[in-house]
């Protein structure tokens, strides 16, 4: 079971509301905005993904690797492996 399964209609909502903003920025290049507004736009768009992604690796870590840290072994060295390589990926971004 995913970690976040107890606030899967919450990530899921706020994915829709992202999605909405992705659409609305089709619109506006299909409508010729103005190209300062349509980068703002897309600022906002990022930083709602990047947030979502924050509060998602946060339950992760909250659960499944200190889960994983409790059991030991080699589950717990691959959990924070994928951790460490979720976070770099994000820094990335």
């Amino acid at each position: 079971m995913a970690s976040y399964s107890n606030e899967k209609e919450a990530y899921l909502k706020r994915l829709r509301r992202i999605e909405g903003q992705v659409r609305g920025l089709q619109r506006m290049v299909e409508e010729d905005k103005y190209c300062i507004d349509v980068l703002t736009q897309v600022a906002a768009a990022t930083k709602a993904l990047q947030a979502f992604s924050l509060e998602l690796l946060d339950e992760h870590l909250a659960t499944c690797v200190v889960q994983a840290a409790v059991a030991g072994g080699e589950e717990a060295d691959q959990k924070v492996r994928e951790a460490s390589d979720a976070i770099a990926r994000l820094v990335r971004s």
